[in-house]
């Protein structure tokens, strides 16, 4: 996978060095769909992230965002190593209350922007992660399907077996 064309629509599945696991859809040129199945915020899942979507060599591609909690992310997808490293600046707030950020976020907008300004931001708790990816499909562009409902238990191995489909 050499050019950006060809990572949009890509699903994975991976999991962080200490054991976080995550679902992550490139919807299209510059929007992300994910869930995340386990660790600080487990049952945390977000439709239609903007987010910054660039090439930066062969198999090697950049994904970045700040999301409404006030947390920027930064992946690098190393394809050809089937590895991936994550750098995610939780504000204090997100690290001190991660119960409030569980949800389907895109329906808490308005909770995550007054927790935002109710609680610390500063510092920020910096998680900084190599993950092993452990699922990968191409699921065509602004597949509506891929991440449409919450993350329950058994979720990843359900799609990695072919049980739930997209």
């Amino acid at each position: 996978m050499d050019e950006l064309h060809d990572f949009l629509g890509s699903h994975f599945i991976y999991t962080y060095e200490n054991g976080w696991e995550y679902e992550f859809y490139v919807k299209n040129e510059d929007t992300v769909d994910y869930r995340i199945h386990s660790g600080m915020v487990g049952g945390r899942w977000v439709r239609d992230q903007k987010a910054d979507i660039v090439k930066l060599t062969n198999g090697v591609f950049k994904v970045s965002w700040t999301e409404p909690t006030g947390t920027d992310v930064s992946l690098n997808f190393m394809l050809n190593d089937n590895k991936i490293h994550g750098i995610i600046f939780f504000p204090k707030w997100v690290h001190e209350h991660p119960e409030i950020t569980v949800c389907y976020q895109n329906d808490f907008i308005n909770k995550m922007k007054e927790s935002r300004l109710k609680y610390e931001t500063y510092p920020k708790h910096v998680v900084a992660e190599f993950a092993n990816i452990t699922y990968f499909k191409n699921e065509g562009i602004n597949n509506e399907k891929v991440i449409s409902q919450a993350p329950y238990d058994g979720m990843t191995n359900d799609i990695r077996s072919g049980k739930l489909t997209f």
